[in-house]
């Protein structure tokens, strides 16, 4: 199952009845220290001058409709990011010139992002309709059993869904037709935002409640499971270790976050946890050779060594700024924030190596690199192309 995951590796330029009840604006909330309590949530942490490190230029912008939701992420393969609005608009583009490649409709407002294999393109609407889409055209549609929030993986002539109801489906790429469905059961809540779905070698993994699960594609059997958290807590909402995205592959590791619990790491190749460490992050985490990082809900960034999950480093100057989650871009890590900052940082140590601006709507998404570029998509369907000066 060949898939070219968006992964760590900076280029050579930048080495210088399941019930689906929380909304991402409430799983925001729960990030935060106020939880269900306070109504007013804490002030951004302000600040300083931006002392250029790593200089970077803007090379190209790119509109698209609003994208509005954190679960509306970029896909990237090879030089190529698709993207998708809330309207369901999606849109190919070549990352070296911002240039589209092609733009579609899939017809309804979208409930997850898209997934791609370099020609066809897959998202889910918020009628549970998959919609699969050929070079801008519309291939067939299918309505699935329970909303998704996870965008699929289009992989090996085949389609990949994780829905609400915790069921993982394979479907034919090409006709829609039903290859084999998996479901498990699970706490009675589920987020409602991205999830793990990817591939790793000739496996299918999936983040199931605070598992990960290995699927062979070919049947959907299960040849593994790790745990990277356990339920805990007095009611579902304490209980909610979902593991979110996106994860992060290097070698045999894969590495993610389960909701507000933990971030670890599984050996793939066997399917053993190598290491879990408690972290209250809502976002997805990214990671290279060394290092394993995350932004926690209160804007904390944090560095965790690769090996044995030991904490390097971590910076409090982005307090409350509800950063997105993590990119490793060269010897930079990039997050972006609620107010269109895109904020560059040393990895050896956390330190500031530059600050890039958006527009005013807010970045919602991890950012995401193709082509020697960074792309970063804003909540009001600006895409931003930034290259090194």
């Amino acid at each position: 199952m060949n898939h070219s995951a968006q992964q760590h590796q900076g280029s050579r330029f930048w080495m210088t009845a399941q019930r689906t009840v929380l909304a991402a604006a409430l799983v925001t909330a729960l990030g935060g220290c106020a939880w269900l309590g306070s109504s007013k949530a804490p002030k951004p942490a302000e600040l300083g001058p931006n002392v250029v490190n790593l200089p970077v230029r803007q090379a190209w912008k790119l509109s698209i409709p609003a994208v509005k939701d954190a679960s509306i992420r970029a896909q990237v393969q090879g030089d190529t990011v698709v993207v998708a609005s809330a309207d369901g608009t999606v849109v190919s583009l070549n990352a070296a010139n911002g240039r589209e490649n092609w733009r579609a409709q899939a017809g309804k407002s979208l409930q997850t992002g898209v997934g791609a294999d370099g020609r066809m393109a897959a998202v889910v609407t918020t009628g549970n309709e998959l919609v699969m889409l050929e070079a801008g055209s519309k291939l067939w549609s299918k309505t699935l059993g329970a909303s998704a929030f996870t965008a699929p993986l289009v992989a090996g002539g085949r389609v990949f869904v994780l829905t609400a109801d915790r069921a993982v489906t394979a479907f034919d790429a090409q006709n829609g037709a039903h290859l084999w469905t998996q479901r498990r059961d699970g706490e009675p809540l589920v987020l409602r935002q991205q999830g793990v779905l990817m591939p790793y070698g000739n496996t299918l993994l999936a983040g199931l409640s605070g598992r990960l699960v290995a699927f062979n594609p070919d049947n959907g059997n299960v040849e593994w499971e790790a745990p990277l958290a356990s339920p805990r807590g007095t009611n579902d909402v304490e209980r909610l270790v979902d593991l979110v995205g996106p994860a992060a592959r290097v070698g045999n590791a894969v590495c993610a976050r389960a909701f507000q619990s933990s971030v670890g790491c599984v050996d793939a190749n066997v399917g053993r946890t190598g290491w879990a460490q408690t972290a209250k992050g809502a976002v997805g985490i990214a990671a290279d050779a060394e290092y394993v990082f995350g932004t926690e809900s209160n804007g904390i960034v944090q560095a965790w060594n690769m090996a044995d999950g030991e904490k390097r480093w971590s910076v409090d100057r982005f307090q409350h700024r509800k950063l997105t989650a993590p990119l490793v871009l060269g010897r930079a890590v990039v997050t972006a924030d609620e107010s269109g900052l895109v904020h560059l940082l040393s990895k050896k140590d956390g330190s500031h190596l530059n600050r890039l601006t958006t527009d005013s709507t807010g970045v919602a998404v991890a950012p995401v690199v193709a082509a020697d570029t960074l792309v970063v998509v804003t909540r009001g369907g600006g895409i931003y192309g930034f290259r090194p000066d």
